[in-house]
């Protein structure tokens, strides 16, 4: 384990290893908060990335009937049964293997999408979710705040967004869709702002692709242009890397 200003940086010599250890954490972080809550609300990514971690989560000991789930970005138009899809992602991966208390999916063929920003963006209000579970993009985004939409300050819940030609691409490599063609152009994604304000942050980044971003995550300034450096002023934001991701990381400097 090491620290980049205030991030916790854990790594691992294999995704599997990741998934693992970083499950374990988390349910003990949900445990222990439930010791003195009735009720909690959780955030989740919907990525590859997560692969080992939801298949080890759905393992742990855990109440989940007293947790309700909030996915943290959706694409915009595409069919809610389409396995791309994040609720159908979270579904397969998650959602259908826990019981859990509530579950909050995106209407992603809304007929009026700013209308649906600001409904999910009012159950996220009420809620105040505890723990967030993030990833990171190869273009460094957090959720779909790709760098040319990415705002520390944003004003807003939920907003729509444009996808950036990176993020689009990454959606092919990850093997998620055949072509760039077939990638949707807008998306639903939670804000930044909302996302810091979540008391506990984990997120699982592995992979030869994402060593790019760890790099300028990790090593550059906290800037919008890579939008995962933001992670480095959250008071219990943790990121769970593999040997490969992590290749870039100078321990020297943490």
């Amino acid at each position: 384990m090491t620290k980049k200003e205030k991030l916790t940086v854990k790594i691992f010599e294999t995704r599997q290893e990741l998934g693992r250890q970083a499950a374990a954490e988390v349910a003990g972080a949900i445990n222990e908060l439930l010791e003195t809550r009735p009720e909690i609300s959780i955030i989740f990514a919907s990525a590859p990335s997560q692969n080992e971690f939801l298949e080890a989560l759905g393992q742990e000991a855990i109440p989940w009937e007293r947790i309700t789930a909030f996915n943290m970005d959706e694409y915009v138009g595409i069919d809610p049964q389409a396995p791309q899809g994040f609720g159908a992602f979270l579904k397969r991966s998650l959602y259908d293997r826990v019981p859990l208390k509530q579950i909050h999916l995106f209407d992603c063929q809304a007929a009026d999408p700013e209308q649906e920003c600001l409904r999910y963006g009012a159950l996220l209000e009420a809620a105040k979710p505890e723990l967030c579970i993030y990833g990171i993009g190869e273009n460094g985004h957090l959720a779909f705040n790709d760098p040319p939409v990415a705002d520390f300050d944003d004003p807003k819940i939920v907003k729509l967004v444009e996808l950036d030609p990176v993020c689009r691409q990454q959606q092919v490599n990850d093997g998620c869709f055949a072509s760039l063609d077939e990638v949707p152009r807008q998306a639903f994604t939670l804000t930044i702002p909302v996302l810091m304000r979540v008391g506990q942050l984990y997120g699982m980044v592995p992979g030869k692709t994402k060593i790019a971003a760890i790099d300028k995550a990790m090593n550059g300034p906290v800037t919008t242009a890579c939008p995962a450096s933001i992670l480095r002023t959250h008071p219990h934001a943790v990121l769970y890397l593999d040997e490969v991701s992590a290749q870039k990381i100078k321990p020297e400097t943490y």
